[in-house]
């Protein structure tokens, strides 16, 4: 089946889910929706951010394509479970990795680092609760302007680093040996991050999580493309353009009301 997968956030931070997915997917065709005219998701009210995830679906379903992956922590805990039962076709979200945090973790402590919104989420809620053992203690951050900073290019790296310190350094006094980051943008600074974290302290992934899920939904559902026709992988914004970045050279880049 060759029609395209569709992915949207609420700018570039779900492009790391791209990269990795055109990767395991090398066949497919894919349509990115960055919805940067109205980032960041994370303080916006629940209303608005499922409005504006059933807005990008709609307009994903409108260009064709079979299947949509929730790029955004905060659309995907305030709003997938509703869009689960309004849009016909199948929707993947990415969600903060606790359950493997849980498992991983031998001091018994978890840092978070995300968005106001995906914190104070029924489903993160629940997510936590349904897998907490009692002994473990979550250690949460909210990522105040670092989607804003990451959005604008990284312009400065000396600011960030000292913002991100002043999130991380309580988180790593609280003894954590895993960091969880909520929010698909903090992908793109990871490499920061990880220049400030010791090294017993490990990311934990949720990107492999989401590729595995997103093929066995194309198997199981039998609409993996099994062409050899050149792919295309489109991406568009309806705000500022994108910053350069993070895009790939393979990407087509555009201009799109939605």
């Amino acid at each position: 089946m060759q029609s395209p997968i569709g992915i949207f956030d609420s700018g570039i931070g779900g492009i790391s889910i791209l990269e990795k997915l055109k990767q395991v997917l090398p066949n497919e065709n894919f349509i990115y929706l960055a919805d940067n005219l109205n980032c960041p998701y994370g303080r916006k009210s629940k209303k608005e951010i499922l409005s504006l995830s059933n807005k990008n679906c709609e307009k994903l379903i409108e260009l064709n394509c079979k299947i949509i992956i929730i790029a955004c922590n905060t659309s995907t805990t305030n709003s997938i479970q509703k869009l689960r039962e309004i849009i016909s076709i199948p929707i993947i979200g990415i969600e903060p990795g606790l359950k493997p945090a849980i498992h991983f973790t031998k001091t018994k402590n978890i840092g978070v680092l995300a968005t106001e919104k995906t914190l104070g989420s029924k489903l993160f809620f629940e997510t936590l609760h349904k897998n907490k053992i009692d002994d473990i203690h979550i250690h949460e951050q909210i990522g105040y302007e670092l989607v804003n900073i990451i959005e604008e290019g990284l312009h400065s790296k000396k600011n960030l680093n000292k913002l991100l310190r002043s999130y991380l350094t309580p988180m790593i006094s609280k003894n954590i040996d895993c960091l969880l980051l909520g929010c698909t943008h903090y992908n793109h600074i990871r490499d920061i991050i990880e220049e400030i974290l010791p090294e017993n302290i490990t990311i934990v992934d949720t990107i492999d999580p989401v590729n595995k899920h997103v093929l066995n939904k194309l198997k199981s559902d039998n609409i993996l493309n099994k062409s050899k026709n050149k792919r295309f992988i489109k991406v568009f914004y309806n705000g500022k353009k994108l910053s350069n970045n993070f895009l790939d050279q393979e990407y087509d880049l555009n201009y799109l009301e939605f």
